[in-house]
């Protein structure tokens, strides 16, 4: 996507309040979490390891549900699962045993959609990541960029409104992770999908830069939300651009703060 999105500043597409996780009463790993994303807009969240990030997006998707707070889908409140919902996790999650098209089939499985809908849905995935032609290769047949692909093509198969990404290339080699957030862009902004937002977790502060309108900082123990960075850079975006690392550098010198405090 050449342009920078424009992306109505009103509408809220994912939202969480004061949302918290604790695994005992004496281990609290995030509290009064506020964070939201507003359509057509890429969110990210970075903070040191072990402060709750992924924990945190998991909280999201109710894949793992909140100790406290909520969480909350165009203004409905988020009480379970939902595909409207997908999550791309940084293991590269693929079933050996299974073809990329019968992979990515699998998030089909909850719509009951008839088999020949089902073949055509996950077949038109493919196509959008750009792996049509290898439908009925194993995973051992693929590099690890185009297994990665397949766990996307199978997340935005449920038709997600709301794509959450948790550090989706960090076992990618640079080549694969660059060309891969270049695809990720496209296909959050892309008409033919049905994503309203994105959210990102990750360690690669470059990365986070590149492909973010918002920056959530995350840091504490137990862990809160200590900064929000909009960061308006026109696109494409560039290293290179002074204004680039001018933030990379902003973020780093914010998590370097906070971890001295």
């Amino acid at each position: 996507m050449s342009e920078e999105a424009v992306f109505s500043k009103d509408r809220t597409e994912l939202e969480c309040r004061d949302l918290g996780y604790a695994y005992s009463k004496l281990k609290v790993v995030f509290q009064n979490i506020n964070l939201r994303t507003r359509e057509n807009e890429f969110v990210a969240i970075v903070g040191p390891t072990g402060c709750g990030k992924s924990t945190l997006i998991r909280n999201l998707a109710y894949l793992t549900p909140p100790t406290t707070g909520h969480v909350f889908l165009n203004g409905s409140e988020v009480k379970r699962p939902s595909s409207r919902i997908s999550l791309v996790h940084q293991s590269i999650a693929t079933f050996p045993w299974m073809t990329a098209l019968e992979n990515v089939k699998l998030s089909l499985i909850s719509k009951k959609l008839d088999p020949a809908e089902a073949d055509r849905t996950a077949r038109e995935m493919l196509q959008l990541v750009g792996l049509n032609g290898v439908e009925d290769y194993y995973p051992k047949e693929m590099s690890g960029g185009m297994r990665q692909k397949i766990a996307i093509a199978r997340a935005l198969a449920a038709s997600p409104e709301i794509l959450l990404l948790d550090e989706p290339f960090v076992h990618l080699d640079e080549l694969t992770a660059t060309s891969m957030r270049r695809e990720i862009y496209n296909l959050v902004f892309n008409p033919e999908t049905s994503l309203k937002s994105a959210v990102l977790v990750s360690h690669n502060l470059n990365e986070v830069i590149e492909l973010s309108d918002r920056v959530y900082v995350m840091n504490g123990s137990p862990a809160t939300l200590v900064d929000e960075i909009n960061v308006n850079i026109p696109r494409p975006r560039s290293p290179r651009d002074p204004t680039f690392f001018d933030f990379v550098d902003r973020l780093y010198n914010e998590l370097d703060m906070n971890l001295k405090q």
